[in-house]
């Protein structure tokens, strides 16, 4: 499998300071690495490659990520991937030893990630040559389109994943861009 793997450094929030004052519970509610299977990925524009990168890098400098059941189990790694129309969450200990994998159908996010394609597109190519107002409004429309993907992903996982509005989000730009296939 074709992973990128991007994980936090020892510094990074939520990690334990010298004195100890990040409690064991908070630090074991989040992720430590995120890995994307990206062995369908040819090509992504640079506007794409950015998004990825921005929240992955946010992603693992604040997140609130737990799998249900298996709370003490975190921190995590997430391997995020597409594989026939589902989107598999394999979730594993902070040593890559597998914990669960959760697996949802594709088919309720097509209509929210494809309308959020096509307003992207719109605001990239509007921030070429429109008025100001003009790209705030489809910015405006763009975050609208994020945030109903970002609460569709949470609907979905719940009762298996527990996650703040943020990382969700940040997880979902992420499904975007699986997505794209070149």
């Amino acid at each position: 499998m074709a992973d990128e793997r991007v994980g936090a450094s020892d510094s990074a929030p939520g990690a334990q300071d010298a004195e100890g004052d990040e409690p064991a519970a908070a630090n074991s509610r989040r992720l430590v690495q995120v890995n994307l299977d990206e062995k369908t990925v040819v090509r992504r524009s640079p506007e794409v490659e950015h998004e990825r990168q921005v929240a992955i890098f946010d992603l693992l400098e604040s997140n609130d990520f737990s799998v249900v059941g298996l709370e003490d189990e975190g921190p995590y790694i997430l391997h995020l991937a597409i594989q026939e129309n589902r989107l598999v969450f394999d979730l594993r200990r902070d040593n890559d030893e597998a914990l669960t994998a959760i697996n949802l159908p594709l088919l309720p996010f097509r209509r929210v990630v494809r309308d959020y394609f096509a307003v992207c597109e719109t605001y990239y190519e509007a921030i070429k040559t429109a008025s100001p107002a003009k790209i705030e409004a489809i910015d405006m429309g763009r975050r609208g389109l994020h945030n109903e993907g970002s609460e569709l992903l949470r609907d979905r996982l719940a009762g298996k994943i527990d996650t703040d509005f943020d990382t969700a989000r940040r997880l979902f730009t992420l499904i975007c861009v699986l997505h794209i296939r070149g």
